[in-house]
């Protein structure tokens, strides 16, 4: 199997069977537009298919991992029920995709990591994260429902109180805070991330196979139980981009300003 199809993901193979997927648009700090977000969702699927890989590594080229979806793309969307339709189901393949792969996926997470790139950092089976990096979930600062993966997995990871206050606030947490509360497998110095996950995803790859795989599946069905969670959290952010707040959400982190949103109390 190749990856020759990818145009804004970069696959490096690495012995043994660890192949590391970059997303490679560090000229905007790998924002994903419409074509990037559809690779993050339909890549596990030929991860799982690929014979030559035991393991997969993911990370971000440059300094950030991902800085969500791309604006532009969100304009589009806001309003378009045909393109939110889309978004939805696209939204479902690439969580169920990551957690139903087989293999197990490493994330190491080197930057800022927010929106569409999150949801990636945090559904990876491991996580090594930068103890610098940002990380944060700001769909209510964009005017919309946190839904593609938070309301499933954040309070799994870190509990229901940090995950209210994260999710509802939209703050931003570093990634050594991000390890204490339990977000993250392992924070360290950034220069060490992903030689770690490379260490990691050996380790696993030279592991017995049943075993590896077969304690994923039992412990992903956490998640599955957790899905008709997501499903509705999905649901509630499709319906906001229908709404006239993420428009202003939009406009007010072009214009680097806070937000007036048309529901907001005056």
């Amino acid at each position: 199997m190749t990856y020759d199809d990818y145009r804004h993901l970069r696959f490096e193979r690495h012995a043994p069977g660890v192949v590391l997927i970059t997303l490679n648009e560090p000229e905007k700090y790998n924002a994903a537009d419409e074509e990037m977000h559809t690779e993050l969702a339909r890549v596990w699927l030929d991860v799982d298919a690929d014979p030559q890989t035991t393991v997969a590594v993911v990370t971000g080229a440059g300094r950030a991992f991902s800085a969500g979806g791309d604006l532009d793309m969100v304009r589009r969307m806001a309003g378009d029920y045909d393109r939110v339709s889309h978004m939805l189901r696209e939204m479902a393949d690439l969580v169920y995709n990551m957690i139903n792969c087989e293999k197990p996926i490493v994330s190491a997470i080197n930057g800022v990591a927010v929106g569409a790139g999150l949801v990636v950092a945090l559904l990876a089976d491991i996580s090594i994260c930068a103890e610098d990096a940002r990380l944060g979930d700001g769909h209510v600062r964009l005017g919309v429902a946190a839904g593609d993966h938070a309301a499933m997995v954040w309070p799994l990871l870190a509990g229901m109180a940090k995950s209210r206050y994260y999710l509802l606030t939209g703050e931003m947490l570093t990634g050594a805070e991000a390890e204490r509360i339990g977000l993250v497998s392992k924070a360290l110095p950034g220069e060490e991330v992903v030689a770690e996950a490379m260490r990691v995803a050996s380790g696993l790859a030279n592991g017995s196979q049943h075993a590896v795989r077969w304690t994923k599946r039992a412990l992903n069905n956490w998640l599955r139980v957790a899905g008709p969670i997501f499903d509705q959290s999905a649901a509630y952010e499709m319906l906001t981009f229908m709404g006239p707040d993420v428009l202003e959400g939009v406009a007010a982190l072009r214009d680097k300003r806070d937000p007036h949103f048309p529901s907001a109390a005056t």
